[in-house]
């Protein structure tokens, strides 16, 4: 009956009451602990304040006044007040004690010249006022909740911890740009963003790297020191979108079993010491837009002219890379459907360029320069529609620029250092496809590739006479470069044509067969040229004075042609004019005055003509004159020289082989005996010189007598001294004396050691030498028996360079 004194309903109402009461319980501790974890990220971000120098005061407002953590700088936190972002970017500038030569990256002002990070948080570092200085320590690894931890382009040194690799719930780790050393792990957890670029990092990649990667889709490592091979487990990361390898020190093959990654966009391995062939497999990669294999200038030339690392090796040109591949490049990998931008100069690239393009609608930047492909102008590729920058030039390339190339669309063709024959054609072009910006700032474009297209259109135009090659939405400028072919026909005035729009235009033919006249109307025709290199050809007739009307011209050089007549006046219009050459041509008639209105004229060369007349005095305001060349003339009065005095940027001139007369300035290091040699009606030169005029001095009998006479004013004693002449038999018969005594001398040596030097002679010794062996000795059966100079074959250095190994047989006889 005792059971019974509880009803049911009590009973159940008993438990229910005692079921709420352990969720109340739970409720309470649950918010206990969500204070407690409150208050712990709390702390850990105090302590990491604490741990660093901040110079400039980033984390100023990070104090127990502000008691909301979340409210902080740099911090993010979710509904419960814990932190999941820690976003610290610093503008790596930094000079303090132990700095170095600088900062680690430079990163302040308006400057874009930046290489490519933080695709996936963070792109732009500008703006940043401080940096942070210490050591990343473990106890970051408290943020449990942590998603992104993200401290760029500051000055942290040291390992990174283990603690902060096994953070569970990290899924973006940025530390570009500052200091960190030591190896990376091999295993990169759940993280979905590695950035690790410009630091110090080494050793090689554990082969075990690609292992539980399958979240990661951005890896960049790029700028470090690491060496050994690129791991082939890296085929296992399947989301991977970007693979940033460059500038390290990798060796050995790319492996193919990059072949899996179908979501990758963007693959540099540029600026490495990789070898072999271009893996075909990567033709598998449908997703892939940006292929860099090989570059010349270095993203990271200004960081490592910063640092002051010991391990960088300054006699190395930043323009140098070491990858050199074998063989051609797939077709498979030249017909990848969305490739946008395939990259691969001085790569050791050969064979001959695939003629059949058939899926190049994507195409936007080719640049296979100084290769070796031989061949035609593949004929496939006026179907690139949206091919705006192709560079092929110092290849082997031979045959005939065709008039389908969409050249006119083009914002960049270079085809220079080649074989190219034929004549410039008329290129057919209906309309052009809209042109992509390059003037933007690649850092603010929203995917990887973009960025890349952009940041490497910015580079590739940097020290270059264009200073925009791209527009908004359409072309504005239009750089045709075909110098040292084997081109003819007439003066390329068909190209001018297609100037109508454009805000630049940059023409170079020169070292070419080209004949025929510069047109008349030429300056009407194009206003926007701004550079024309036309030099070394055949082109005859005058200078027609409408070239005064290309007043956006920077660069005119016409010479080494068969031009004739005077110098056009009218030249004196381009007041921008910075480089003006016609040496080496029949121009006639006196200089113009006029010239010396072109106030930021820096460099004028009409060497070797039949200029006559005067030296104009103008010429003397020409205060940015860094060189002057007017040897091998008729000019006849040097009243100027004197006042070139006072052009102290003048560094280059030569007057020499004219027929001037007057005086030479007194103290100038200009007037060397060298630069006014051939004139023999000048004041002499303070050094007594022997030298007979030459037979191009254009001077004449009587040009010789005052020669003469001058030089025997010149034999006076002067205070009781010796004569020019007698210390010149002076000096010639000490000279006598000295060689005599050196020949007895040398009579004694050998009659001396005669006896020795026959017993010697008759040692009987081996000398190897090379044999017919089939095969010849060209530099590309050398670079590929020694694995492109691979480090494994290098056998020891001295003070020639490195020596390799290299074992050739007959194998490469059909190569």
């Amino acid at each position: 009956m005792g059971s019974s004194c509880f009803p049911s309903s009590v009973i159940k109402w008993q438990s229910f009451a005692k079921l709420r009461l352990f969720s109340l319980f739970f409720v309470f501790s649950l918010s206990l602990n969500c204070v407690a974890s409150f208050e712990s990220d709390k702390s850990v971000l105090l302590q990491f304040k604490n741990s660093v120098s901040d110079p400039s005061g980033l984390l100023s407002g990070w104090d127990l006044i502000n008691t909301d953590h979340c409210l902080w700088n740099d911090v993010s936190c979710d509904a419960n007040s814990r932190v999941v972002s820690l976003n610290i970017t610093g503008n790596g500038n930094y000079r303090g004690k132990n700095s170095g030569n600088g900062s680690a990256f430079l990163c302040s002002g308006d400057s874009i010249e930046l290489s490519l990070y933080g695709f996936g948080i963070r792109r732009d570092c500008r703006g940043s006022k401080g940096i942070l200085v210490g050591k990343l320590l473990p106890f970051i690894a408290k943020l449990s909740e942590l998603r992104v931890l993200s401290l760029p382009f500051n000055w942290f040194r040291g390992l990174i911890p283990s603690e902060i690799w096994c953070m569970e719930k990290l899924e973006v780790l940025d530390l570009e740009g500052n200091r960190i050393n030591g190896t990376i792990p091999g295993f990169v957890g759940g993280f979905k963003g590695v950035y690790l670029s410009s630091n110090q990092l080494g050793g090689s990649l554990p082969v075990e790297f690609g292992d539980n990667c399958e979240k990661l889709e951005h890896l960049d490592l790029s700028g470090n020191f690491l060496v050994g091979g690129i791991p082939s487990n890296l085929g296992k990361c399947g989301n991977l979108r970007t693979l940033l390898l460059y500038s390290n020190l990798f060796e050995e093959i790319i492996p193919h079993e990059l072949d899996k990654l179908g979501k990758l966009e963007v693959l540099d391995v540029s600026r490495n010491s990789l070898s072999g062939s271009v893996p075909p497999e990567l033709g598998n990669c449908s997703a892939l837009s940006v292929l860099v294999l090989s570059n010349m200038f270095d993203p990271y030339q200004d960081v490592n002219g910063m640092r002051g690392d010991s391990l960088l090796d300054h006699s190395i040109s930043v323009n140098e890379d070491f990858n050199f591949f074998q063989g051609d490049i797939p077709a498979d990998v030249l017909t990848l459907p969305n490739l946008r931008m395939l990259w691969a100069p001085s790569a050791m690239l050969e064979g001959i360029l695939m003629s059949n393009w058939v899926s190049c609608d994507s195409l936007e930047m080719i640049n296979l320069s100084h290769n070796f492909f031989r061949g035609e102008i593949p004929h496939g590729i006026n179907r690139c529609n949206k091919l705006w920058y192709l560079d092929l030039s110092f290849n082997r390339l031979n045959g005939e620029l065709l008039e389908e190339f969409p050249v006119p669309c083009m914002t960049v063709f270079d085809v220079s250092g080649n074989a190219l024959s034929g004549s410039i054609p008329s290129f057919y072009s209906s309309s052009c496809p809209p042109v992509p910006s390059v003037n933007d700032n690649p850092l603010n474009a929203y995917d990887p590739s973009s960025a890349y297209v952009s940041f490497f259109a910015y580079k590739a135009q940097t020290g270059s006479p264009a200073m925009s090659l791209g527009g908004s939405g359409k072309q504005t400028a239009y750089t045709f470069l075909a110098g040292d072919n084997k081109l003819s026909g007439p003066f390329p005035g068909i190209l001018f044509e297609k100037c109508h729009g454009l805000n630049m235009m940059i023409v170079n033919v020169s070292s070419n067969r080209m004949s025929g006249q510069i047109p008349a109307n030429m300056g009407p025709m194009c206003r926007s040229l701004k550079l024309l290199d036309a030099s070394k050809n055949q082109i005859i007739g005058t200078i027609p004075p409408s070239v005064g009307d290309l007043v956006s011209l920077v660069s005119l050089d016409m010479s080494w042609n068969l031009l004739h007549g005077p110098i056009p006046s009218s030249l004196s219009q381009i007041r921008g004019l910075k480089y003006l050459s016609l040496a080496g041509n029949g121009i006639n008639g006196s200089i113009p005055s006029s010239l010396g209105k072109l106030l930021a004229l820096e460099v004028l060369d009409l060497s070797s003509n039949l200029l006559s007349g005067e030296i104009p005095n103008d010429l003397v305001k020409l205060r940015n004159l860094t060189a002057l060349l007017l040897n091998n003339n008729k000019l006849s009065r040097a009243d100027t020289l004197p006042g070139l005095a006072s052009v102290t940027l003048l560094s280059m001139f030569n007057v020499s082989f004219n027929n001037l007369s007057g005086p030479l300035p007194s103290s100038n290091n200009l007037m060397q005996s060298s630069s006014v040699l051939g004139n023999p009606y000048l004041h002499p030169c303070r050094v007594f010189s022997l030298a007979v005029p030459s037979p191009n001095s254009q001077g004449r009998a009587s040009d010789a007598q005052g020669y003469d006479s001058i030089s025997g004013q010149t034999q006076k004693r002067q205070g009781g001294g010796f004569t020019s002449i007698e210390i010149a038999s002076i000096a010639y018969a000490s000279a006598i004396f000295s060689v005599l005594l050196a020949l007895i001398f040398l009579f004694i040596y050998t009659r001396k050691w005669s006896p020795k030097s026959k017993i010697m002679g008759s040692a009987r010794k081996e000398v190897t030498i090379f044999t017919d062996i089939e095969v010849a000795l060209t530099f590309e059966n050398v670079v590929r028996a020694t694995g492109s100079f691979n480090a494994s074959n290098c056998i020891g250095n001295g003070g020639f360079g490195a020596t390799y190994k290299a074992e050739i047989s007959r194998e490469f006889r059909g190569n």
